[in-house]
């Protein structure tokens, strides 16, 4: 038995109180975390979070676990906790991820329930949270070319592509920083979100959450990297949210003209980082299994991009050298 499995089954008997119970593995991530389900002899499942302390650091997820809980929102209660070791004992929300439930029939009725706990999530407390600022917008993009372009396609861009990502990312910015803040979930998608008999959805894997722009969480979730419905529907889903957020003091009346564009121009911030981050996992991480959602995270930015011309340049360069060589690959 792994030795980090032998610690957490020993503070689960010992710190916890556990006695008989079995163990599975529940799930990982793209992170040095990963969940365990457990089975006690004498009450329901519940889920065990290791989380290496030399990779991961507990305190986030219980912070922002207590200002989600307290806004309203169905995440996982903590029944224990040593952060020392880095192990949690959460409320299994079960394994009935947004993902696998999508469909042309039940698509309204989720997407409903998750713009109700997103609203929820944005009227949560951000105080002391990290801020979602320049520089970590700019960080984040520059994932793209520092991983996708440089590291897994061997792409050598001139001098003239790339003042032109430069200046995309700092426009690409500067239109995120011009919206409202609220605290922002950073990771809003059909893998985070879980079908639950009661109180659903389920919201996990928000230990990243910040202070940050209003659209970024529904274009997470609206436009997934992992799940694509057809663009007219996405609207109709982006400004019934919109008039929602309004009702709620989100948004101002005045924000309403803004919010397709914002909405759309963050979804083109977001897909650059996450093009990114997938090549990473692959290259730094040894985990090649989101490679093949990099061709629909890219798709979107080349569609986007031609409804704005300070985008023209972007577009094409993903669509003639990137996609191509993606696909090829």
């Amino acid at each position: 038995m792994p030795q980090r499995e032998a610690q957490l089954r020993a503070w689960l008997e010992s710190g916890c109180g556990l006695r008989g119970f079995r163990m599975a593995p529940a799930s990982g991530d793209a992170s040095f975390r990963r969940y365990f389900r457990v089975w006690p002899a004498e009450r329901g499942s519940l889920i065990a979070m290791d989380a290496p302390p030399g990779h991961e650091d507990c305190r986030p997820f219980v912070d922002v676990t207590r200002r989600l809980e307290a806004a309203g929102v169905h995440v996982p209660h903590i029944h224990a906790q040593d952060l020392e070791q880095g192990f949690l004992l959460l409320e299994d929300l079960g394994d009935r991820l947004y993902q696998g439930e999508l469909n042309e029939a039940g698509a309204d009725r989720l997407y409903g329930e998750a713009v109700d706990a997103l609203l929820r999530i944005q009227q949560g407390d951000p105080g002391g949270l990290p801020d979602y600022d320049r520089g970590l917008l700019l960080n984040e993009m520059a994932l793209f070319p520092d991983w996708l372009l440089d590291v897994h396609l061997a792409l050598t861009l001139d001098a003239a592509e790339r003042e032109m990502l430069r200046t995309t990312f700092d426009w690409l910015a500067d239109s995120a920083l011009a919206q409202p803040r609220v605290l922002v979930h950073r990771d809003y998608h059909s893998r985070n979100l879980l079908v639950c008999a009661e109180r659903s959805p389920g919201v996990i894997d928000y230990q990243d959450a910040v202070l940050g722009p209003v659209s970024y969480d529904l274009v997470s979730l609206l436009r997934d990297c992992y799940v694509r419905w057809p663009r007219e529907r996405v609207a109709q889903w982006r400004d019934a949210y919109a008039a929602r957020a309004l009702e709620a003091g989100i948004l101002a009346r005045e924000d309403l003209e803004h919010f397709p564009r914002w909405f759309d121009l963050m979804g083109v911030q977001r897909h650059l980082k996450a093009a990114g981050i997938f090549a990473r996992l692959k290259h730094r991480d040894g985990k090649d299994g989101y490679l093949g959602d990099i061709p629909r995270t890219l798709e979107y930015i080349v569609a986007v991009s031609a409804a704005y011309p300070e985008l023209a340049g972007l577009g094409a360069l993903i669509a003639q050298r990137v996609l191509p060589g993606v696909r090829a690959a």
